[in-house]
Order: C-alpha cells, then sequence, then structure tokens
C-alpha cells in the first residue's frame, strides 16, 4: 500500500458461510446472544440459569453468567433478596450445585430521559424499518454512566425522532452494539416489528458480521477458529476474560487478509477479517488476546506489550453485515470502508514480500 493511497488496496473479502444456531449449538441452558449485546432496560426481568458445573459462590457464579453486570450490582440483587433457588432466596456465599436451577430478578433500570442531539450521522441505508449507520470511533452507543449526551442513540432520536420508545426507552432502536473505539457497521430499528425482527436474526446466528483487525503477529494456521468461553476476569472486574468456569460459550473464526512488517524493527502484524459466531462482550478482542496475537492499540487487552506501532486507536472496525430486511425477507449487505486514521497505519507498515 503507498503512503498516496486513501483507501485500503485490498477488497473487501468474501464472507464465509457462518453456521446458525441448529449448526452450532453449545451445551449452554442459557444460550442468548443478546443478554451480551443488549442488556434489558425497561422492565424487570425472570432469568432462570443452569449451573453446568458446581463449586463457586454464588455471587461469584452469576456475576460470571451475566458478564455484562457488575458484581456489585450482582451483589446487591443478592441483598435484596432478587436470586433465589425455589422459594428460597440465597445468600452471596451459597455454594452452587451442578445442575441446580437458580432465578434471578434483575429488576427494572432507573429511568431517565434521553435526549435528542443534532449530531451529523454517516447513513449508509435507510428504510421504513431501520437505519445502517457508519459509527465512528469514539461514539458510545447508547448512554449509560459517565455518557449521557454524544451517543448514537442521541443522534438517531434527532435525525429520527418517532425512534422514541422502540425497543426499549433507554436504548430506542439499538438492536446489537460496537465498542466506543471501535467503528464501522450497526443497525437500529425504526420500529417495534423490525426491532424482535432483527433480534431474532441475531439469536438465530443468521446475521453475518465482518470486522478487521491489525493483530500482533503471523498467525499459524492463517486461518481458523477460535472456541473459547469468556467471563468476567477474575482478576479485573472490568474486563472480560477466556476463563476456565463461570465463562459463556464464545467463538470467533479468523482469516489473514494480509500480513506486514514495521520497518524500524521488522516486527510482523497481520489484517485479520474476524467473523464473531456469538456475541460476547469484546469477545473479539478477548479471543485474539488469548492466542497471543493482541490487536494494535487495545488499551485494554494488549497491556503486556510494548506498543511498537503508532495507531490513534484501537485497530478495529466493523466492515460488513448482512441480514434479512424485515419487510421483504430479502437478504442483504452493507459496508463499510476502513477509516481513514486505520488506512494512515496501514500505510506506515511495509507489505511482507
Amino acid at each position: 500500500m503507498s503512503g498516496k493511497e486513501t483507501q485500503p488496496a485490498t477488497p473487501s473479502p468474501p464472507i464465509p458461510e457462518v453456521p446458525t444456531a441448529s449448526g452450532f449449538l453449545f451445551d449452554d441452558l442459557v444460550e442468548n446472544d443478546l443478554i451480551d449485546e443488549l442488556p434489558g432496560d425497561a422492565e424487570a426481568v425472570a432469568l432462570t440459569l443452569v449451573a453446568a458445573a458446581g463449586g463457586d459462590r454464588l455471587d461469584k457464579w452469576l456475576a460470571g453468567q451475566l458478564p455484562e453486570r457488575s458484581r456489585s450490582e450482582v451483589q446487591r440483587w443478592i441483598e435484596a433478596g432478587l436470586v433465589s433457588a425455589g422459594s428460597r432466596s440465597l445468600k452471596a456465599s451459597h455454594r452452587i450445585a451442578a445442575g441446580a436451577e437458580i432465578t434471578v430478578m434483575i429488576p427494572a433500570a432507573e429511568t431517565y430521559a434521553v435526549e435528542p442531539e443534532p449530531i451529523p450521522l454517516d447513513i449508509l441505508y435507510q428504510d421504513a424499518d431501520l437505519l445502517v449507520i457508519n459509527k465512528p470511533a469514539g461514539m458510545v452507543v447508547h448512554p449509560a454512566a459517565g455518557n449521557w449526551h454524544g451517543t448514537l442513540v442521541n443522534a438517531v432520536l434527532y435525525h429520527c425522532p418517532d425512534l422514541e420508545g422502540v425497543g426499549g426507552a433507554h436504548r430506542p432502536g439499538i438492536v446489537h452494539r460496537l465498542d466506543k473505539d471501535t467503528s464501522g457497521v450497526i443497525l437500529v430499528a425504526k420500529n417495534d416489528a423490525a426491532h424482535r425482527a432483527l433480534q431474532a436474526q441475531f439469536q438465530a446466528r443468521t446475521v453475518r458480521k465482518t470486522y478487521w483487525a491489525l493483530v500482533y503477529g503471523l498467525l499459524s494456521p492463517a486461518q481458523g477458529e477460535i472456541v473459547a468461553p469468556i467471563g468476567r476476569d477474575p482478576r479485573d472486574r472490568k474486563r472480560m476474560a477466556v476463563v476456565q468456569s463461570g465463562g459463556r460459550p464464545a467463538a470467533t473464526r479468523y482469516e489473514t487478509l494480509d500480513s506486514y512488517r514495521l520497518p524500524a524493527t521488522g516486527e510482523r502484524l497481520s489484517w485479520l477479517a474476524c467473523h464473531p459466531l456469538t456475541g460476547r462482550t469484546h469477545q473479539i478482542r478477548v479471543h485474539l488476546a488469548y492466542i497471543k496475537h493482541p490487536i494494535v492499540g487495545d488499551a485494554v487487552y494488549c497491556t503486556r506489550r510494548k506498543t511498537t506501532v503508532r495507531c490513534p486507536r484501537m485497530f478495529l472496525h466493523a466492515e460488513r453485515i448482512s441480514f434479512r430486511l424485515p419487510s421483504s425477507g430479502e437478504e442483504v449487505e452493507f459496508g463499510a470502508p476502513l477509516p481513514v486514521d486505520l488506512v494512515s497505519v496501514l500505510d506506515m507498515l511495509t507489505a511482507r514480500s
């Protein structure tokens, strides 16, 4: 790639067949990507979990089953008597038995008003049912503690005022999420019927997603599949990790698109297309770090490596998504080009001969 180019020379790779839920089953009785993709927010939810193995304390085990929730939040539920086995409320120190059925009453989130804000959006496609948006890096998807303004939801409500309340008052229209520093394609539903239809496709794993990532090292094999359960990191509850117990099944396919070396040191890097087959929090980042090929610029999961590539942010981009239109059932595909800030990173590297 020459320094004069403004777009990557490598064309979009073909998206391989991704199995649906019927062909990709885990031995897990609580399998629901949308718990990770989109926590409930509007009403109290009763959730029954089945323990695959025993021995863990209730608070530790439950936090691992619900990685999008903090351990302190889980402990508050337990103290409030919202976690039970049968008709008996449980204590945090209760030891889980294999096969135990644990019921959790997840309380409704606190209410707050989400305000429309005149923030520009790069809309790739829209119809009466949905929007396909190219989200910039640095934008949070929905309001939450510390990010009440400037989010994708604030921007979408300005462009589509009728969206308010679709799929929940706090995250209207949002079907799935991207991390703050991940750029690329994201879907937003415009009405409840479309929201349900898109959710159903995510749950059935018929939505196909491709992410581009630049990672340290050369992967061997050059294409493959990472299958490893993900849960809260027991050493740092703000991070996710591949865990031996209490995690949720997760799988990511990858293929090497190109390889590079850093001119100053000769260090090797790989440009990957990653296809998540499940929707766990930080899944691609955690899986690549687990196999010792962390994403360039990932300040959370690449902390042990001295950063040798000057990258303005994490090199992860949601490049492509395919799904069926709720109205017609037609299968469609949308892509977003690699942003200029990441193109500039590739321009600094030397293609491997």
